[in-house]
């Protein structure tokens, strides 16, 4: 191994006690989205601690930081990003609580062991992943920006890498039609129902005519009235998902026309509404290599081939803009779920310590490589411009 990642490696053991009591404290903490007050502080504090220059409530989110430390003049920069937030009614059933102190134990020991070339480290701290998805608002109001590539660690059952997410948006829309009683003036109905029913027959078609990566949910969500009469109003939720966000918008143009088409038939009126837009991800298979590289010089646990689709995620928002990878390393008996007891037994034994810090190395590692040998970042960014580019090729 080379010798400034033996470096690294040292570096992060020598916090490790510190690392891993920031970890538990979170843990205990069991803060929920967007009210990580202490967590967040506790992160900050850290940083600030160690040289870097913090950034408190950045993106408009109050619990959400961005901490700088820049070596020389020009160079990378690298983006370390942490989640903190747990599940509400559950705890940290997701590993959160490794996340942060992960992340700002490879970016102490990257600006403590890497002194010979110029770059900067931003570390990002992104709340609210488990509810609608912090990123996506921080990526709104300008954050990540600053960065040439992202990075972050996850819990997981095995220490493998992704390579695709889904691009979501959940739509909801109403119909309003006219009421009357069914039986004796239907005539002077317009049913609403009618323009759902009909929408969801639309649907039905358009599933058949898109690319087998995508998908359409839906199901009712309010259709008031008695039998007897003529709906006037009637509610439907969606979920239109695709691995490839460009495409994705061209599945919401089409599901727009199923909508106004059912309208036109029914003779009613329509509203549509969009929630928060979820991103795919680019993959970025260079970057997921040179990870897993690190990940097995350290002998990471549970070493598992890239896990090529994934679902949702608010890092998908980040990694439309700019090249990352999110490594998982495990913690937890393969086939154990997040989201799951599980991965709260789990949450504070000996084995999630050690994986707290195999992702802080590995990272650390990683940053090194495109620090040190400028041809990967190279071939990173000359990836993901290609592969963004093949979206755009549909």
């Amino acid at each position: 191994m080379e010798a400034m990642k033996e470096q690294l490696i040292k570096a992060v053991d020598a916090r490790a006690d510190e690392l891993v009591q920031m970890a538990d404290h979170i843990f205990d903490l069991k803060e929920v989205s967007y009210e990580e007050v202490q967590s967040s502080a506790l992160l900050e504090g850290y940083l600030e601690a160690n040289g870097f220059q913090v950034e408190k409530g950045v993106g408009e989110l109050p619990t959400a930081f961005r901490a700088v430390y820049q070596q020389g003049e020009g160079g990378p920069s690298i983006g370390l990003l942490c989640e903190y937030d747990a599940l509400a009614s559950m705890g940290h059933g997701c590993a959160h609580h490794l996340q942060g102190p992960g992340i700002v134990g490879a970016a102490c020991a990257i600006k403590e062991v890497l002194q010979d070339r110029p770059y900067r480290l931003v570390v990002y701290g992104t709340p609210g992943e488990e509810t609608t998805g912090g990123k996506i608002t921080m990526v709104a109001n300008g954050c990540f920006q600053d960065i040439d590539v992202a990075l972050m660690i996850h819990g997981g059952d095995h220490t493998q890498v992704d390579v695709k997410s889904m691009a979501l948006v959940s739509v909801h829309v109403t119909f309003h039609g006219v009421a009357a009683h069914a039986a004796i003036s239907p005539e002077k109905g317009r049913s609403a129902l009618d323009a759902m029913v009909l929408m969801f027959n639309g649907t039905e078609f358009l599933r058949e005519h898109i690319k087998e990566d995508s998908r359409i949910h839906y199901t009712v969500n309010e259709v008031p009235g008695a039998q007897n009469s003529v709906p006037a109003l009637a509610k439907a939720d969606y979920d239109l998902r695709s691995y490839n966000s460009l495409y994705l918008d061209e599945i919401i143009r089409r599901f727009e026309n199923i909508v106004k088409g059912a309208a036109l038939m029914t003779d009613t009126t329509y509203e549509i509404q969009y929630d928060t837009r979820f991103e795919s991800k680019v993959p970025a298979r260079h970057l997921n290599a040179l990870v897993m590289a690190n990940a097995e010089a350290i002998h990471s646990p549970a070493m598992a081939p890239a896990r090529e689709k994934t679902g949702s995620t608010d890092f998908g928002n980040v990694l439309f803009h700019v090249p990352g990878t999110c490594l998982r390393v495990a913690f937890v008996d393969s086939g154990t779920a997040s989201h799951s007891e599980g991965f709260i037994r789990n949450g504070k034994m000996e084995r999630a310590h050690a994986a707290l810090l195999n992702g802080a190395k590995t990272i650390a590692m990683t940053a090194c490589d495109l620090i040190e040998k400028p041809e990967e970042m190279e071939a990173v960014k000359a990836e993901f411009a290609a592969n963004k580019a093949a979206m755009q090729e549909g």
